[in-house]
């Protein structure tokens, strides 16, 4: 794993001249409907896909119960996170999230935290802040979800979530009645 760029460190476009700060990016993954595991693993191998995203490591599985579902006996969560690097810019990995979602046929719904096959959820992108309809930087639950902060938690212990202070203590914070880390079940960086 590597650590947090610089952010004045920057990557330049060989042709054009054109340079990019190279930014630390989380990533949550959830899945709660098929083949979990099967699709966690998917949506993994495509975010390694993507041009000018380098994965720096993917955390153990958890199991978690589903949060605020509107459905009754939703289906238990897979999930986990993964660390990368990148000069892409937040909008750009905002529509590769929302794409690998949809390649893995997640249903969009009015309600709001339904069962789905793939949840991509940006949490951080460097420094990164926005709040409008399309993207919202740093994530604005993550700092009270578990089934987030224990997997990156397992990455980078003494990582902070700007704006809310070190995973650590939100972890602490937080509750995580129903998460279970699965030590049978794990994902990996082709």
């Amino acid at each position: 794993m590597t650590e947090t760029p610089n952010p004045y460190i920057v990557d330049t476009d060989s042709l054009t001249g054109e340079m990019h700060p190279i930014r630390r990016i989380v990533v949550a993954l959830g899945s709660n409907l098929g083949e979990r595991l099967a699709t966690l693993q998917g949506a993994v191998d495509a975010l390694a896909d993507t041009p000018d995203l380098f994965l720096t490591g993917v955390s153990p599985v958890y199991e978690s119960e589903p949060v605020d579902s509107p459905v009754e006996d939703s289906p238990m969560f897979l999930n986990a996170v993964v660390l990368a690097d990148t000069t892409l810019p937040a909008a750009r990995l905002m529509e590769r999230a929302l794409a690998i979602e949809d390649a893995f046929a997640r249903e969009r719904s009015d309600l709001r935290n339904a069962p789905r096959t793939l949840d991509v959820d940006l949490i951080v992108v460097g420094d990164r802040r926005a709040d409008d309809d399309f993207l919202r930087l740093p994530h604005p639950r993550a700092h009270q979800r578990a089934f987030v902060l224990k997997p990156w938690h397992d990455l980078e212990p003494d990582a902070e979530l700007p704006d809310h202070g070190p995973i650590a203590d939100l972890l602490d914070q937080a509750d995580a009645t129903g998460i279970s880390r699965r030590d049978d079940l794990a994902l990996e960086v082709q």
